[in-house]
Order: C-alpha cells, then structure tokens, then sequence
C-alpha cells in the first residue's frame, strides 16, 4: 500500500481523525483482527455475530464507525469508505503505470488468475504482480487486494465476483480495469440471479466497465459470453477452441495433466500444464489471452504456463499417498458445470492408470430452485461418464443418487462427512483414484486429508531381533 498519514487518509474517505493525525500507515488493510498486519490499517466492521470494534487491541490504526481504543479514521460506513480507499491507491499507481486486470466466470475463475499470476510474474518479476488470494472477490475482497498494491507493481489481477446486477459494476468502480473478460456464464449462485440470462447480464457489467483502448477478453466458445461484444467499447480478443487464442490437439497423461497446441496469433507452442483436467486447457488459454493483451510475448506465455503451479488451495490438487492411492482434491467450490469438469479428470485418470474411479460428492449451494434437479445432473454425469463408486455424503444431497441411471456405478449413501470418510478409509485402497468435490461450506477437504494420511503405518522392527 502507499504509505499515508491517518490525516491523509481521512481526507480521501471523508472521514473524521480521533488520534494522531501525522501517524503513517505504511502497510496493507486488513479485516481479521486475529491477523494484524504490522503498520496496517484495520477495518472494522459490524457483523452478525462479532464487532470489529471491540477487537481492535493490537491494531496499528483503524478504520470504522465509531471511535476506538487505537488511532481511528471514523466514518459512517467502512466498507463503502475501503472502498474509496482503494481506489484512491489504484488511481495514483495507474498514473504511474499500474495495469489492472479483471476477469469473471461462472466457474474457472481462481484457476485461470492463478495461471495468469504465474505468467506476468515469470516474466515481469513477482515482486511486480498483485492478485486475488482465496476467496477475496468481493466487495471487501477487491478492495483489500488493491490495497496491497505498492510503487512495485506493474499488474493487479483481481477476480470479481457476484451476487447480483451492479455488483461487478461496483467493483469495477473502485479498481477500474483495462484489461476485463468473462471466461463462461453457467450456473453457479443461479438460486440468487434466477436465470443464466441474469448471471449474464451481471459478468458483462465488466467489459462494460473498461477504456475505448482497453481489451476485452471473450469465451468465444460460450453464445452468452461471445454476445457480451456489442457491450463494450473496447478492443475485442476471444479466446477458446476457435478463438484468436486456440488451443487443439488435446491430451491427457497418467494423472489427467493436459498437453496441448496453443495458437497465439501466427505463434504456434505445445502446453504441457502441471495441473489435473482437461478443463484446464480452457483455463490456460484465456490467461494466454489475458497475458497477450498485456503485451507479453507468445513464447514466454507459453513457457510460463508450462511452469506454472496452482497457487490455490483445494482445487484439483492431486496427491499420492505412500501406499499408491491417489486423490484429488478439489472441495473449495462447486456448482454443476465444474462437478462435470472435475468427474471427467476422475474418469481421465482412471483410465489411464488403470485405477478404479471413486466420486466423494457433497452439497452443491446456491443453486435455489435448481437445487434437485442440479445434483440429480450431477448424478446422472457420474453415470453417463463411467464413474465406479459414487459416494453420497448426506441426506442433503440424495438427488446425486436419484440421477444415476446404470447399474455400473455403485452408490454408497452415507449420513455425513465422518461416515462417509470411514467408508472411504476401510474401502478406498492402492488402486484406487478418488475426487472429493462439494461447496465451501460443505468443508470437505477434511475427508482428503484424512484420507492421505489413513495409509497403513510400516511395520515396526521387533525390539529384539535375533
């Protein structure tokens, strides 16, 4: 962050100084008081359950809604005044040279930012590349990653997401990008929009958002992302299987790692990524995209992407234990189109290793109406691509069952998480691939690692051999 006085920073969000005026912040914002940040800015905020205000002790300043204890810029609302913050900062860092990236999706948005993050820092230096850590999309997620936005930096990637229309056009608001595109609409948070047209209308808000020099980065494979192009007035660049950047001739090693020709332009390069799935082809190339609108060169995208390892926990993160069973991990987020894409890497290992496929599935939230009919889908892939054992980890989500068509995939219900991975301990063995896979809030990245570390102990020597 660029270091400001409390009386500077007060000046920028409008706000009142209770303490020394002259005192500097000189590091990033932050909202966890059990964190701080040493010479940061604390954000406290008023929630259900806890008030940021009464935990403000080991704070270095504050930002709030009422005086504190410790240094404290005071104003009506925190968030909104972050906010101003933030964009105050990208303002200045622009001026200087700042490019801000922005990208959203319905599904591939952490996987595609990290590759990106992973290209522009192999090139222009990590040390010259802010992006979005976890899930710090949001209203106090954007903001808080401008934040950490210095003198240094050259790219901010930020991914957006939504709730809702004007959500990303806030976002935008307060990190204007130059640099925007959509990866897909599908159907992730759709029990919020009410419809994919909805989710569409509110990730287009995006390239809406961008310069008449900017870019606008286009799933040219997606009708209602390539129909979002009358809605910007920046340069369009599309991205896909037919787009100006392609990738073809697809496939898959032992663990479901892709390789792949990616066209950039006249620049042809084979990708082999480090990363399980074919949909991560998909990925790769719209960070390709992403990097050549920024003006990196295709060889270097491509040798990037080639070296680049996830930076995100929990998604498709493919492990070994010692014994030979593999898992993979992928139980930070879920919705439909990503359950299908993360079955299919399953169904992609077991076949090319000769492994037996095992489904952990758990709720998929924020679906709504389409809450039954979401998993029965679900289900029904399972079946429809061949999956061996599909483990059903609550009453909640039964319908995963009722979608299952074929004899050939065995179902296992369960009543939840300690069941389900008991099952899996006793049953699960050498030969064996398994996908753990549901909704954050389902929290089931328990169950893999209990899983990883449930291979049987070496036998011990006697104390006293003869």
């Amino acid at each position: 962050m660029i270091s400001m006085t409390l009386a500077e920073l007060a000046e920028v969000v409008g706000g009142s100084v209770h303490g020394p005026g002259d005192l500097v912040v000189s590091a990033p914002a932050y909202v966890d008081s059990r964190t701080p940040v040493a010479g940061g800015l604390f954000v406290a905020i008023v929630g259900e359950r806890s008030d940021g205000h009464d935990h403000v002790a080991d704070a270095h300043a504050v930002l709030g809604s009422r005086p504190t204890d410790r240094p404290t810029v005071v104003v009506a609302d925190p968030v909104t005044a972050l906010g101003r913050l933030a964009r105050h900062v990208v303002d200045r860092l622009t001026a200087q040279g700042l490019t801000v990236l922005a990208l959203t999706g319905s599904q591939g948005k952490t996987g595609t930012k990290d590759y990106l993050a992973s290209v522009l820092s192999a090139v222009v230096g990590p040390e010259a590349v802010v992006a979005t850590t976890a899930n710090n999309n949001n209203e106090l997620g954007v903001p808080l990653t401008a934040l950490r936005a210095t003198t240094h930096t050259r790219h901010l990637v930020l991914e957006m997401g939504a709730r809702g229309v004007g959500h990303i056009a806030y976002l935008c608001g307060i990190a204007p990008p130059r640099i925007s595109g959509v990866l897909n609409v599908g159907s992730a948070h759709i029990g919020e929009f009410g419809g994919r047209e909805a989710i569409a209308q509110a990730k287009g808000e995006i390239v809406e958002a961008l310069p008449a020099e900017g870019v606008a980065v286009l799933n040219a494979d997606d009708a209602l992302v390539a129909a979002m192009v009358p809605r910007t007035p920046a340069r369009v660049l599309t991205f896909g299987s037919a787009g100006e950047v392609a990738w073809r001739d697809l496939e898959l090693d032992e663990l479901g790692r892709p390789s792949f020709t990616l066209s950039m332009g006249e620049s042809d390069h084979r990708v082999v990524l480090l990363q399980t799935g074919a949909h991560q082809a998909a990925n790769a190339a719209a960070a390709a995209a992403f990097a050549v609108a920024a003006g990196l060169e295709p060889a270097d995208i491509a040798r990037a992407l080639g070296e680049a390892r996830s930076a995100s926990p929990w998604r498709m993160e493919v492990s070994e234990r010692s014994d030979g069973l593999v898992v993979i991990n992928d139980s930070y987020n879920a919705n439909p189109e990503s359950m299908r894409a993360a079955l299919s890497a399953l169904v992609a290992v077991g076949e090319r290793s000769g492994r037996r496929t095992l489904a952990v599935l758990g709720e998929m939230r924020e679906l709504g109406d389409e809450h039954e009919a979401g998993h029965r889908a679900v289900g029904s892939a399972a079946a429809e691509l061949g999956v061996d054992v599909l483990v059903v980890v609550d009453d909640s989500v039964a319908p995963f069952a009722a979608g299952v068509d074929s004899t050939e995939t065995e179902i296992v219900l369960t009543s939840g998480k300690e069941q389900a991975g008991a099952w899996l301990r006793q049953n699960a063995g050498p030969r064996d691939v398994v996908l753990v896979k549901a909704s954050r809030g389902a929290a089931l990245e328990r169950i893999a690692e209990q899983l990883l570390a449930s291979a049987d102990v070496p036998d011990q020597p006697e104390e006293n051999p003869t």
